[in-house]
């Protein structure tokens, strides 16, 4: 890899619905507009596939396997259009009871070549998504090469723990996607902007996230340079956002500021710090 590498991402926000075949047109629109200007990799929110308020039971009848018809649709996308899509979805979970939220990496070519299974639901403010979700497993960190540059995938509430970030940064991520739905409230949007912001400034990576729009989400939509500068950003309603990424940026910030070498602790899962 070599510092001239680089990248155009576009984040699209858009709102999910119940209807799948409605979602697959919106990401469609979206991610051929991103070709269109150029952009190599498309990222879209969370729950792209099926998304209801309330956590209705209807979720765990809504998701898919990893081979199911939402995927070989993205899949037929992301090779049409000749670039990376990730995006979120409902994924079938053993016994049926419960779904998985997780996000799926589509090349140019239509292969899954990655998926991340979000490890910490958002039982927070009112919510309990694990009533309707099963966490994921500690996994390897979900992290592939795109144009030379080495990408990692984290979800929405993950934000809220920094090592999640770190863990992909210690992988080699040198830029992160967030799809999400950050749900709208008092301070929310602060919180959402403020976060994102931090990840990038402590782990001198890109970030990149899309969120749903108003007035579930708190749109805002983003990507971020290494220094947590804004490159490009949405408001609350839906639309698409796009950046280049530099790897070169990446190497001179953290020349500047090695903040990732001086550090003197690691990322350690809590099930093995507690054995």
């Amino acid at each position: 890899m070599t510092e001239d590498s680089a990248l155009r991402i576009a984040v699209g926000q858009f709102a999910p619905s119940g209807d799948t075949a409605a979602n697959l047109r919106a990401i469609s629109a979206l991610s051929t507009r991103a070709a269109d200007h150029g952009a190599g990799l498309a990222v879209l929110p969370e729950y792209s596939s099926w998304f209801a308020g309330g956590l209705p039971a209807e979720w765990a009848r809504a998701a898919q396997p990893l081979d199911g018809e939402f995927v070989e649709a993205v899949s037929a996308l992301a090779r049409r259009l000749s670039v990376w899509i990730v995006v979120g979805m409902l994924e079938s979970a053993p016994g049926g009871e419960r779904a998985r939220n997780t996000v799926v990496v589509l090349d140019p070519a239509g292969d899954l070549v990655a998926h991340y299974r979000k490890m910490h639901l958002y039982d927070a403010f009112g919510t309990r998504e694990s009533d309707r979700l099963v966490p994921g497993e500690i996994e390897a960190p979900a992290v592939f090469n795109v144009a030379g540059l080495t990408v990692g995938v984290q979800t929405c509430y993950d934000l809220r723990f920094p090592e999640v970030t770190r863990r992909l940064v210690d992988a080699g991520a040198e830029v992160v996607l967030v799809p999400s739905e950050w749900a709208a409230g008092a301070s929310k949007e602060h919180a959402w902007r403020t976060l994102l912001a931090a990840r990038a400034i402590e782990d001198i990576v890109y970030v990149a996230a899309a969120d749903h729009p108003a007035p579930v989400g708190v749109g805002a939509s983003v990507i971020l340079d290494p220094l947590g500068n804004e490159l490009a950003r949405l408001g609350a309603e839906p639309g698409l956002a796009i950046a280049d990424v530099e790897r070169g940026t990446i190497a001179d910030a953290r020349r500047r500021n090695p903040a990732l070498e001086l550090r003197r602790f690691s990322v350690v899962p809590r099930e093995a710090a507690t054995t």
